[in-house]
């Protein structure tokens, strides 16, 4: 898929096509260990906040006020972060 392809999706509001994408760029091609993937960030994200007594909401707040470009870029590094610190990352070697 390329970069004309995704742009094309985004223009015609296929939100499907760019899942789709995201589905088999994390899968390495296979779209279920694509979804397995997707999976991991939120679950990761999940119990880290159920086991700490504590977090920076206002480290967050002022986060929030930057461009959207920033903040969608954050999103891509913390969703790799919590993939990694899951432990089983299907990138990092270990699968």
């Amino acid at each position: 898929m390329s970069v004309a392809y995704l742009r094309e999706a985004v223009d015609s509001g296929d939100s499907e096509k760019l899942i789709r994408f995201v589905r088999l760029h994390l899968g390495d091609g296979d779209e279920n260990v694509g979804r397995k993937e997707i999976n991991k960030s939120w679950i990761e994200a999940l119990k880290i906040l159920l086991r700490s007594k504590s977090a920076d909401p206002d480290f967050v707040e002022q986060v929030m006020q930057k461009d959207p470009p920033t903040l969608a870029l954050l999103y891509f590094h913390l969703h790799f972060y919590l993939i990694r610190n899951s432990g089983e990352w299907i990138h990092d070697g270990s699968r």
